[in-house]
């Protein structure tokens, strides 16, 4: 169980991050979660949306490096220790977490997170022996 997030490639100037949700927009993909990692001259732009192959592909029409990448979605009690208590699962489970990063959930009470790591598949598991909620694209935009 996965999530496809989207990784562009953008220069780090003013509007280059305006521009690339310009264009999500324009193509009225609804945009849910977005993180950025970023050098000095370029950064690297990660976003979950409800149509993630249209989005790729709009975004290549339009000159971006763009890609494709499953990554883990799990949902989380919004309490304090929620956090903790999943990478330390992960962490016995000898999961590395390469980044993470959080999203408003539609559910009461509920945080979404996303987690890149090195097995999804022993990732998965690992969570949902321990009762954590792995969700999915569905789940995410609650359809």
């Amino acid at each position: 169980m996965s999530v496809k997030q989207i990784s562009i490639f953008i220069e780090n100037k003013k509007g280059s991050l305006s521009e690339v949700t310009k264009f999500i927009a324009e193509s009225k993909i609804n945009l849910l979660a977005l993180s950025i990692a970023d050098t000095q001259d370029f950064g690297i732009l990660r976003i979950i949306t409800e149509d993630a192959d249209k989005a790729r592909d709009i975004l290549r029409d339009a000159g971006y490096t763009a890609v494709a990448t499953s990554v883990l979605a799990a949902a989380l009690d919004d309490t304090p220790g929620s956090m903790a208590n999943i990478l330390e699962i992960l962490t016995n489970a000898d999961i590395n977490v390469e980044y993470t990063y959080a999203f408003m959930s539609h559910i009461k009470d509920k945080a979404y997170m996303i987690f890149r790591v090195d097995n999804n598949d022993k990732a998965t598991k690992a969570l949902i022996d321990a009762n954590i909620s792995v969700i999915d694209q569905k789940d995410i935009f609650g359809k």
